[in-house]
């Protein structure tokens, strides 16, 4: 990926020992689709890191989209960027939403990214939202030490008319050769006082753990969930970083007496 994101080891300007892959058939996409309706989730995620997706990434994706639709679940999708007339097609496909975070409060975006801007990140969000797709957007306060940051990135989210039916809270993933590798982590009580300022903040929206859960204890996520998240990316991985077991995931939600909805 030729985008600068401080934190992702997909860019090709870092040296994180992330290889290329090709993209699965929309055979594997349904086959993993069947292995997450087996563990009772919801949603299936096709995630692909691109500065944004050209036609044939477009109809890969929409061939699996249309293969997973067929087995009941929900879609979500996150490609980058997208042109006029993208999310439409997409639409088409049968997509549910579309992941797009914006990643930090918008006077500190330049310090996180800087091939792309913010109001890009907006423009995205809006073509969805015209394509009739449901929003996915967050972002990580890991890397904001500064509470104005992590104020500034909610604020952004609260203002964005309708809210985004989805906000993943993320916790940095630390990958070694990334720019923002030892960087200052955040306090586990800041973290989750986040989560309860997105729930305060947007209460119709699905408030959702995301990347960082396999290394945060249990009594972390415990807090996270009473201080308002009601859900988690559940299965073997987030794009290219690891995520909980998926009997670890059901340990842990048996022992806080949830059940999946």
């Amino acid at each position: 990926m030729p985008e600068d994101c401080a934190y992702c080891p997909q860019s090709a300007r870092y040296r994180t020992g992330v290889e290329k892959r090709t993209a699965r058939s929309a055979r594997d996409g349904a086959r993993s689709g069947t292995c997450g309706e087996a563990e009772r989730s919801h949603a299936f995620l096709h995630g692909r890191r691109l500065a944004g997706p050209q036609q044939k990434d477009l109809e890969q994706v929409a061939e699996r989209v249309r293969a997973v639709k067929a087995l009941g679940l929900e879609t979500c999708a996150t490609l980058g960027l997208l042109r006029e007339g993208q999310a439409e097609e997409l639409k088409a496909a049968g997509l549910d939403y579309y992941n797009h975070n914006l990643d930090t409060a918008p006077e500190f975006y330049g310090e996180i990214i800087t091939t792309r801007t913010y109001r890009d990140r907006l423009d995205t969000l809006a073509r969805v939202r015209r394509a009739g797709i449901k929003v996915c957007c967050g972002g990580s306060w890991a890397w904001a030490s500064r509470a104005r940051q992590r104020a500034g990135l909610i604020a952004g989210l609260a203002s964005l008319d309708p809210q985004p039916e989805s906000v993943p809270i993320n916790d940095l993933v630390q990958v070694k050769g990334t720019p923002l590798e030892g960087a200052p982590k955040l306090d586990w009580s800041e973290f989750v006082r986040t989560v309860a300022c997105a729930r305060i903040t947007m209460p119709r929206s699905t408030v959702r753990l995301s990347a960082g859960r396999a290394e945060m204890p249990e009594a972390v996520q415990a807090l996270c969930f009473l201080a308002g998240a009601n859900s988690i990316f559940y299965g073997d991985k987030l794009l290219t970083t690891g995520n909980p077991e998926a009997a670890r995931d059901r340990a842990l939600l048996e022992k806080l007496g949830l059940r999946p909805a």
